[in-house]
């Protein structure tokens, strides 16, 4: 995998906010200068960083060929750590925000055919898998399940433009997604996408049990229950860039252990979810305890996220 984790190396300005379902907002940013932006891939986040520091992690949702803009879309969490107010209440048209990234942890592998699957804002990183998979003629349906119509955010888009490939189903309406009418049997050439809430997720990788092995392909937006860290004794963490060896206690992340070292990481959901605070692995066996990394991509032992996952070894020698 192939370790993007730089402090925002850009000052975007906020170029449009609009509603777009209840509680949901989209944002239009630019460079202030009309340069273009880095290209990225369906599936892929940057880390917004607001004008009052706090940084928080939001799926691309726009036209990737438009290499002008990012549009993201940001539901408003009145119980969550204040990010998603600023954007709602406080962020406007002509501010400026920083951006990192962007980077995929959830990329849209090819396939004859998708059957995508969202719930609530989880719509935002297939927005973009939905145009690709059009653009390379690829079969694809998708099951997008909200509490409501008026909360689910680009369902008079998604049902206009697609018809009947877009099943659209409120939870006042219709109740829990039928999961099993959709899922019961596998279908040949296709992968499952999944994003929204962990009960969902939950259900769906239930319903694919019986699937052939990677079918199913899912970003979370919140962590998954972790087990017990493999060793509860300090390691020792050496910052090979800066030539520092530190040692983290059982009481202490990796990732607040490295910056308090001086390495500048950054950071956004703290949990494990977002990918931001991927860093390289040069030595040592980490012990992954993220919701990000693929089965191989753990084996590997290349990279691992420090805010939550620590060590198997006795020491970890980091590309910091």
């Amino acid at each position: 995998m192939v370790v993007h984790n730089l402090l925002p190396t850009l000052s975007l300005r906020v170029r449009a906010k609009d509603v777009v379902a209840d509680g949901v907002v989209s944002l239009t940013l630019d460079h202030p200068d009309g340069v273009r932006l880095p290209d990225w891939t369906p599936g892929s986040h940057i880390d917004l960083v607001l004008p009052n520091g706090t940084t928080r992690q939001y799926s691309l949702c726009g036209d990737r060929w438009d290499p002008y803009t990012y549009r993201i879309a940001v539901l408003r969490e009145a119980a969550g750590r204040g990010g998603s107010v600023y954007v709602h209440d406080r962020l406007m048209p002509g501010d400026r925000v920083g951006v990192g990234g962007a980077h995929n942890h959830f990329p849209l592998v090819p396939a004859d055919r998708y059957l995508f699957i969202a719930g609530g804002i989880g719509i935002t990183p297939l927005l973009p898998m939905i145009q690709q998979a059009e653009l390379v003629q690829a079969d694809w349906q998708l099951l997008y399940g909200g509490r409501t119509r008026a909360s689910m955010a680009f369902r008079a888009v998604l049902t206009h433009t697609h018809g009947e490939r877009v099943q659209i189903s409120p939870q006042d309406e219709y109740g829990l997604l039928d999961l099993a009418g959709w899922l019961s049997e596998p279908l040949p050439g296709t992968k499952v996408y999944c994003c929204g809430p962990a009960p969902l997720l939950a259900a769906v990788q239930e319903a694919c049990a019986h699937w052939p092995e990677h079918s199913l392909r899912t970003e979370r937006f919140t962590a998954a229950d972790r087990s017990e860290p493999v060793r509860r004794t300090p390691f020792e963490v050496e910052l090979r860039r800066t030539g520092r060896t530190l040692t983290v206690t059982p009481e202490v992340s990796v990732l607040h252990a490295v910056r308090g070292a001086g390495a500048e990481v950054l950071s956004s959901c703290g949990q494990g979810t977002c990918g931001t605070c991927l860093v390289p692995v040069l030595d040592g066996i980490p012990d992954h305890r993220d919701a990000v990394l693929a089965d191989h991509e753990r084996a590997a032992g290349d990279c691992m996220l420090p805010c939550v996952s620590r060590s198997h070894s006795d020491r970890l020698v980091l590309d910091l």
